[in-house]
């Protein structure tokens, strides 16, 4: 294996190695602030802060009410809702009483939520009262008896919980009825939580800390096991990787992306051991209301995707801020294109730093160096971790010289570190699929240069064979995406019976007067001829994840 050149790309004072053990548990991370930093609103929401400590009293009185229920260490506990402070509540108080959090995601279907609570054995739920009816259809043959159920408001002081919860469920109609006669309102369980006093739990960094569900846009979904240590070593590797800008107790960061989202929540969690203020979002697609949060703190910090900036450039009261403050955007989940990463520069005088990670991986894996302009790379390797690119036979690629041909040195990128799950929950095979010599296989495929920086091409399944040649849909994209009158674009391969794969290119136009004809004009001079589209098909938006990753197999049947 190349023998770890991508130190010689580390920033002066970025550590070769983290420590792992550093702290002894999660719910360690905010103490460790609420005592530093006692008074410092630690989490907002629609303008209401909850300081360190009171977040970690919070977070003790819920632990206490799971207790009461006769929940034990090791049990599972689902959480279902978008960014509010009742999740991170939930998520701490689950934690800290050595219980194991199951993310779930609120848009899905009755299906799915059954899935995620057989499959991971869930004995409890707190899901916000919006779509409880979901969870009611989702409950028959699941092990879940206990359910906790939040609206919106409820940890807003008293004449705002009630304003903001009428208006939720009365005047804008979003809680469908529902009947869970069991259910327990959120904030009795935090009252009887107190009554009955938390009894504090020995958590070891081995523990189980979150069944993180992955998979589910390509077929069934899988829980990736997570432990304490996963998590705490990668906000550490994270953490020393951009820490030389941060200041303890002064930055804001705004938290537009989805916390059961595991790229938003170890995000969160590294802000966190510097006591930063985490500006929570509920609904990101409200442009304007986000653009309106970020011009009112005036923030530090925001994580975000390619289609979430793209959308905020586009914006007017984005758009008209000065940006005194920002230090650091983060790009990650899928590839940031040129165009936005240089608009983005152009418009904050910030670079995107890209990274790349995997739920798998808790999930960071590489960086780019901080504030260094966009090469279309996902930088090197983060502290304590290790990556090789493999090719047939397991074989290593090694490290590709300037002057080789790339095809030689592309293979898929394996991890090995401290930060690397433990493998999927019950799932022996799916888990033996993936693991090899103590190498996670990513399914990603991409190259290493001299200098330790990867490039990735793409996903090993979305790769379109046309003709015997590899094609890689983020090339393609890339490409379309910077023609002018081009919104977004996506890119799959279909079926053709000349060249066994064709490309096909799903686009959403900014100039209506585009035609497919202009498209393919453009790509001939910048593609070779079996990378050019010869599917082309406009739509109003592309179908994407919560995150804003594209959904490439629903690309395919778009007419």
């Amino acid at each position: 294996m190349t023998d770890r050149i991508w130190y010689n790309a580390y920033p002066e004072g970025v550590p070769h190695e983290i420590d792992p053990d550093r702290f002894a548990s999660l719910p360690a991370v905010l103490d460790e602030s609420a005592r530093k930093f006692p008074d410092r609103a630690g989490y907002s929401n629609m303008g209401v802060n909850v300081t360190y400590s009171q977040m970690s009293a919070l977070t003790r009185d819920f632990a206490a009410y799971l207790q009461s229920l006769g929940l034990v260490p090791g049990d599972r506990v689902a959480i279902m809702m978008p960014n509010l402070l009742q999740y991170v509540v939930a998520v701490f108080g689950c934690l800290r009483a050595g219980m194991v959090v199951v993310n779930v995601n609120p848009l899905y279907t009755a299906r799915e939520v059954n899935h995620t609570l057989r499959d991971s054995g869930a004995k409890a739920i707190v899901i916000i009262e919006n779509f409880a009816r979901t969870l009611e259809k989702a409950l028959p043959d699941t092990p879940c008896r206990h359910i906790v159920t939040t609206a919106v408001g409820d940890l807003f002081p008293f004449v705002k919980r009630t304003l903001v919860n009428f208006v939720v469920r009365r005047v804008k109609k979003m809680v469908p009825p529902y009947n869970l006669p069991q259910a327990v309102r959120f904030n009795d369980a935090l009252e009887r939580g107190r009554q009955a006093g938390f009894k504090p739990h020995d958590i070891r960094n081995t523990d189980i800390a979150f069944l993180q569900y992955t998979g589910g846009t390509t077929g069934v979904s899988k829980g990736a096991v997570l432990t304490h240590r996963n998590v705490i070593a990668n906000l550490q590797q994270v953490g020393a990787w951009i820490s030389s800008t941060f200041r303890e107790g002064e930055e804001v960061v705004m938290t537009a992306l989805p916390l059961y989202h595991i790229f938003s929540l170890t995000a969160t969690l590294v802000f966190t051991q510097w006591a930063a203020t985490m500006v929570l979002i509920t609904n990101p697609r409200d442009i304007d209301g986000l653009a309106k949060e970020c011009v009112k703190w005036n923030f530090s910090v925001i994580i975000g995707v390619n289609t979430l900036f793209a959308a905020l450039l586009r914006n007017e009261i984005f758009r008209s801020h000065r940006f005194t403050r920002l230090k650091m955007t983060a790009g990650g989940g899928t590839q940031v294109q040129r165009t936005v990463a240089e608009n983005w520069k152009a418009q904050t005088g910030c670079n995107i730093l890209e990274a790349y990670g995997l739920t798998e991986c808790s999930p960071g894996v590489c960086g780019n160096i901080p504030n260094a302009p966009w090469d279309g790379s996902v930088g090197v390797p983060l502290p304590s971790t290790e990556v090789s690119i493999r090719g047939e036979g397991f074989r290593d690629l090694g490290c590709c010289p300037d002057e080789a041909r790339i095809p030689e040195f592309t293979g898929e990128i394996c991890v090995r570190g401290p930060q690397v799950m433990q493998g999927y929950w019950q799932k022996p095979e799916e888990t033996a699929n993936v693991m090899r010599d103590g190498w996670l296989r990513t399914g990603d495929v991409g190259y290493m240069n001299a200098r330790g920086v990867i490039t990735i091409t793409d996903r090993m399944k979305d790769m379109i064979l046309v003709s015997g040649f590899n094609v890689y849909p983020n090339e393609v994209e890339n490409v379309i995406a910077s023609m002018p009158g081009v919104l977004e674009v996506g890119v799959v391969g279909v079926p053709s019976a000349k060249s066994g794969e064709t490309v096909k290119a799903v686009i959403v136009r900014k100039d209506p007067s585009i035609t497919a004809d202009d498209v393919k004009k453009y790509c001939r001079t910048q593609l070779t001829g079996y990378k050019i589209p010869h599917v082309i098909v406009f739509v109003d938006q592309l179908p994407k994840t919560a995150v804003g990753k594209i959904l490439r197999r629903e690309l395919k049947d778009l007419q």
